[in-house]
């Protein structure tokens, strides 16, 4: 009887700790970086971030550069000095560039998401998520390795599996009192005209669900091996 005992008593805790895994109830694992792959404390968090060995999803840090992001004036960020069709247009061009090559080089994706934040630790991040873990690693593999607008890529595999958890709720319903510097995903939309080009659903406010087709640009590709 003992034994027996014992043995569950081992279960009921392996059991526990599986159910507070990335929670707030977890002392020892980020629940941030388990749930939006992002920490606002970065490497000094006091909790661990197990960065995963395989996932469908895969993260670029910091690529979007929005021109609302790059004015330095607090009076310009939410605009600036450009206007509203001309901000959705920049960033269409930019959510297509991606998409198109995601699915061209490296395979068929589920999800494309691109986040609006200001904070440091998820401004720019774009959160790619393949239908296949090995398509992934093929992606942070090539990414690596090349460049976007003079600027390096840095792909890395993902703990995000549910962007219902990682995004915020508030947002999806313009309710988020923190803005910008929420620390759950604020996702941009791309425009009604660049999802159907792209044969790209919505789901909520921003999050991108792809058709599985992939379109053929007609421009050349603004990317660059490193040097």
């Amino acid at each position: 009887h003992y034994f027996i005992q014992s043995n569950l008593s081992s279960s009921n805790m392996a059991e526990f700790l599986a159910s507070i895994f990335g929670t707030e109830k977890d002392r020892v694992n980020c629940p941030f970086y388990f749930k939006t792959g992002a920490c606002t404390h970065g490497e000094r968090c006091s909790r661990q971030h197990n960065r995963p060995t395989y996932s469908q999803t895969v993260l670029l840090n910091h690529m979007y550069r929005s021109p609302v992001n790059l004015s330095l004036a607090p009076e310009m960020q939410r605009l600036g000095g450009m206007s509203e069709e001309t901000l959705q247009k920049h960033f269409d061009e930019f959510f297509e560039d991606i998409y198109c090559e995601m699915v061209d080089k490296y395979g068929p994706i589920e999800e494309l998401n691109i986040c609006e934040n200001l904070g440091d630790h998820l401004v720019g991040n774009i959160y790619i998520m393949f239908k296949k873990e090995e398509d992934a690693q093929k992606a942070v593999d090539g990414l690596n390795n090349r460049w976007y607008n003079g600027q390096p890529i840095y792909a890395e595999l993902s703990p995000v599996t549910d962007f219902r958890e990682a995004c915020c709720r508030q947002h999806e319903t313009s309710e988020c009192t923190r803005g910008g510097y929420c620390n759950f995903l604020h996702v941009k939309a791309a425009s009604r005209e660049c999802r159907h080009s792209l044969g790209v659903d919505t789901y909520g406010k921003g999050r991108h669900v792809a058709g599985g087709g992939s379109r053929r640009r007609d421009r050349s590709p603004r990317h660059r091996r490193r040097n």
